[in-house]
């Protein structure tokens, strides 16, 4: 993924839709070579094509959600990894930092049992010898490829399991973290009964940024990862007792 067909996608992650003239202009390439650019987006299902214009694909999307902050959210699953022992149980829920987690302790870890609501995991770690993924049952959203519903809360209080990784959309200092999904934030909560250690993971662009919903009380999150946090968010998690890992 070369920095134009990356930008190509920062600005349709803006825009929606862009034309192919706008496009060409913006980044002082001719039309011809924005079309490769785009067939070839359009190939790895990043946007969809359509007279003339490219149009973005659903931002619940989890490969597309993977390209935006890449190098960040690679050393944030690279250090929660760390903590994650060989034989170990965890739970994981969908979202591009926690899939890179999945990838990351499939690849580097021995006997890793990870209990996850993302269909997206648990298909993206199947070839991985150290790793077994269970997923727990509920009502499949095809565009983010997560279950979710009361049947994941069925599911999930069967297991107890002392770590549970959680990705987030936003974080405000008076709603804490949050997720622009209501069926996924519940799912994310159901989840987290069943676990002693709630973890987030979470590039710095989501600080001061509303979601939909809250995930949870601040002081049920032990742990957040991340690249950088702004002062006000800081002294807010510190204030509710949340260990802050920068990496």
């Amino acid at each position: 993924m070369n920095e134009r067909r990356i930008k190509i996608l920062e600005m349709l992650n803006d825009a929606g839709s862009l034309e192919v003239g706008v496009l060409a202009q913006e980044l002082d390439v001719s039309a011809v070579t924005v079309r490769k650019d785009l067939a070839a987006l359009e190939e790895k299902g990043l946007l969809r094509r359509q007279h003339g214009c490219a149009v973005r694909v659903s931002q619940d999307d989890v490969n597309y959600r993977l390209i935006f902050n890449y190098e960040v959210k690679k050393r944030i699953a690279q250090h929660a990894a760390q903590m994650v022992e060989n034989g170990e149980t965890i739970m994981i829920e969908s979202g591009s930092t926690c899939a890179m987690l999945a990838a990351e302790l499939a690849a580097k870890k021995r006997d890793i049992t990870i209990l996850t609501n993302s269909a997206f995991i648990a298909a993206h770690i199947r070839s991985f010898p150290g790793a077994r993924a269970v997923l727990l049952g509920g009502s499949y959203e095809p565009d983010a490829q997560v279950m979710t519903g009361p049947l994941v809360r069925l599911c999930a209080r069967e297991f107890f399991v002392d770590k549970f990784y959680i990705g987030a959309d936003g974080f405000d200092v008076e709603q804490g973290f949050s997720n622009v999904n209501l069926s996924r934030a519940e799912a994310v909560r159901s989840m987290a009964r069943s676990a002693r250690m709630r973890i987030i993971l979470t590039d710095s662009s989501k600080f001061n940024r509303r979601g939909v919903v809250a995930l949870m009380p601040l002081p049920e999150i032990a742990v957040v990862i991340t690249d950088a946090v702004p002062d006000n968010c800081r002294k807010s998690l510190e204030e509710n007792g949340v260990n802050i890992v920068i990496v």
